[in-house]
C-alpha cells in the first residue's frame, strides 16, 4: 500500500511538472534554465539576429551580429540611436563587459523583409593576420541581403567603412574566411548557375582587391546542365591549408549532403564548372535522411575517445557534428536535430549518434515558433573545442552538449530566455485564418576564448550572454566560478 502511494505522489508530481512547462512563455517571467546562467542581455534594437560573431580586438571584445529582413509589421525598425528607421543590417556591440554589453552602431542592410533583406552572415579577420591585409585594420565580411558580400574596415568598430563590395548575386548565406590565408568560401547565388545557393571562391588576402578563384557546387547545379538540380548549398567550414579539407553542408530540413572536399585539388585544380571538374575535388559524400538537412558541419578532427584508449586502432576520431534546421512552426515537419558523423575513414563516413531535445520535457511542440535544432557554435579555441557543443534549439532555448564522446553525447545543461515585449509572434493557418504564439526562437549560438556563450534570437528578442555553471562547467574544465 505505501509503495502504491509514493507511485501515485510521483504521478502527480510529474504531471504538475509537466503542466508547468507546457505553459506559454509569458512577459516577466523567469528564463529557464540548467548548469547555465546570464551574465548581461542586449535588445540590438528588436531585430531578428542570425550570426553572432566574437572578435577580440586590442583589449576589447566585440560582437558582430548579423540580422535577416525586418517584418510585414515593421519592415525597417527604428534605431534609437540616429531616430532614424534603418533596414536590419549588423549590429556592433562591446561584450568586453559581459554583463555591460554596449550597443555602438547598427549598419544598415538591404531593404527586405525575412530572408530577403537585412545582412545575415557575419566573420571578422585581423588584417596583421592576413597575408595582404593593412596591419591596422580590422576586417568584417559580411552579406548585403541577397544581392553581394561586402568587407569593412571595423578598426573602429563604432565607425565602420567600407572596403569594398563584390554584387551582382541572386543570394547569399553562410560563409566561411581563413584568416591566415585570405582564402573565403562565399555562399552566393550565381546567375547562371541551376541553384539558389552554391560556393564561390575567392582570394580576400588584400580585401581591396578581392582576386575570384572558382565557382563550386554538386554536379547537376552548374550552368548548362540538365536533370534534377541536387540540394543547394547551406554553407562550408574549412580546416585550412593544415588540414586540407573542406566540409560542406547542402540542405535545410531535408536531402542533407555532407560533402567532403581536398582543400588543394580545390584551390589549384581545373576551374571549369564542368561536372568532372566539379567532382574531381571530392573525396566522398554522406548522403543523409529525405527528412533532415545539414546546416552546419563542424569538424572536430583527431578526437580521443576515452572508451577506445586500450584498443590498439581507433584509439582518435574523426568526427563531424552536422546540424540540421527546422524551418516549419509547431513541429509541422519531421525532428531537425543533431548528428554525429564518424569520417576517420574519409571514403566511408558513417553516422554514430544523435540528440534531439526530448519534446515531452517541455512541451515544445506546443509552444509556438520552431521547435528543433538550426545551428552550433563554430569557434574552435582550446576553451571548448572537442568537448563541449552549444546547439541552438528554437524555441527550447541553447543547449551545452558533453562531447568528449561523440558516440554517446550527451545534455548538460541549457537555457531558455524569457520573452519581451519586443519578441515576435509565429503562426501557423488554420481552418478560418491562423493560429499565432509568441515563443523565444534561439536562432544561432557562438563562444569566445574567455568561455562566454553568446545566443541571438530570431523573434527580436536580442543578445543573451551565459556562462556555464555547475557540473556542466565541470565537464568543460573550467574553474569553479
Amino acid at each position: 500500500m505505501f509503495r502504491c502511494v509514493l507511485t501515485a505522489a510521483a504521478l502527480v508530481l510529474f504531471a504538475g511538472s509537466t503542466f508547468v512547462h507546457a505553459q506559454k512563455q509569458t512577459i516577466g517571467a523567469p528564463p529557464e534554465a540548467s548548469n547555465m546562467k546570464l551574465v548581461g542581455a542586449n535588445d540590438l534594437q528588436a531585430r531578428s539576429a542570425y550570426q553572432p560573431t566574437i572578435h577580440h580586438q586590442g583589449d576589447r571584445w566585440i560582437a558582430y551580429i548579423g540580422h535577416h529582413g525586418g517584418t510585414d509589421d515593421v519592415p525597417a525598425p527604428v534605431n534609437p540611436m540616429t531616430g532614424q528607421a534603418e533596414p536590419n543590417g549588423t549590429s556592433i556591440v562591446d561584450v568586453t563587459d559581459p554583463a555591460h554589453p554596449k550597443y555602438l552602431r547598427h549598419l544598415p542592410g538591404q531593404e527586405g523583409k525575412y530572408e530577403s533583406g537585412g545582412a545575415q552572415m557575419v566573420r571578422v579577420c585581423d588584417g596583421k593576420s592576413l597575408p595582404k591585409g593593412d596591419p591596422n585594420a580590422v576586417y568584417m565580411l559580411r552579406t548585403f541581403g541577397s544581392e553581394a558580400h561586402e568587407i569593412w574596415n571595423v578598426a573602429d568598430p563604432a565607425n565602420p567603412a567600407l572596403i569594398t563590395r563584390i554584387g551582382g548575386l541572386k543570394d547569399t548565406h553562410k560563409s566561411w574566411w581563413e584568416c591566415d590565408t585570405g582564402i573565403a568560401y562565399l555562399v552566393s547565388g550565381a546567375p547562371d548557375w541551376r541553384t539558389r545557393r552554391m560556393t564561390q571562391i575567392y582570394d580576400l588576402s588584400d580585401p581591396a582587391h578581392p582576386q575570384k578563384i572558382r565557382d563550386f557546387g554538386l554536379p547537376g547545379q552548374e550552368p548548362g546542365s540538365t536533370g534534377a538540380v541536387p540540394t543547394e548549398l547551406h554553407g562550408p567550414i574549412s580546416t585550412g591549408p593544415n588540414g586540407n579539407r573542406v566540409y560542406f553542408g547542402y540542405g535545410t530540413n531535408k536531402g542533407g549532403i555532407l560533402q567532403i572536399v581536398d582543400r588543394e585539388k580545390l584551390l589549384n585544380g581545373p576551374k571549369e564548372p564542368t561536372p568532372d571538374n566539379l567532382r574531381l575535388p571530392e573525396i566522398s559524400r554522406l548522403p543523409m535522411s529525405a527528412f533532415n538537412g545539414a546546416h552546419t558541419t563542424f569538424p572536430m578532427l583527431d578526437m580521443p575517445v576515452a572508451e577506445f584508449a586500450e584498443d590498439k586502432d581507433g584509439k582518435t576520431r574523426d568526427i563531424v557534428m552536422i546540424v540540421d534546421e527546422a524551418i516549419l512552426n509547431e513541429c509541422g515537419e519531421a525532428r531537425q536535430m543533431v548528428w554525429f558523423a564518424d569520417v576517420t575513414t574519409e571514403t566511408r563516413p558513417m553516422m554514430i549518434s544523435s540528440y534531439t531535445v526530448p519534446e515531452a520535457s517541455g512541451q515544445f511542440c506546443q509552444r509556438g515558433g520552431r521547435f528543433g535544432s538550426h545551428s552550433s557554435n563554430e569557434s574552435m579555441a582550446p576553451v571548448y573545442y572537442k568537448k563541449m557543443a552549444f546547439i541552438a534549439f528554437f524555441n527550447a532555448g541553447v543547449r551545452a552538449l558533453d562531447i568528449r564522446d561523440p558516440y554517446h553525447p550527451r545534455e548538460v545543461g541549457y537555457f531558455i530566455p524569457a520573452i519581451t515585449q519586443a519578441t515576435d509572434k509565429r503562426c501557423i493557418p488554420v481552418e478560418g485564418g491562423e493560429r499565432c504564439k509568441v515563443a523565444i526562437q534561439t536562432n544561432n549560438v557562438e563562444t569566445d576564448d574567455r568561455g562566454y556563450i553568446y545566443i541571438v534570437d530570431r523573434a527580436n528578442t536580442g543578445l543573451h550572454i551565459l556562462e556555464l555553471t555547475g557540473p556542466a562547467r565541470a565537464a568543460a574544465g573550467l574553474p569553479k566560478n
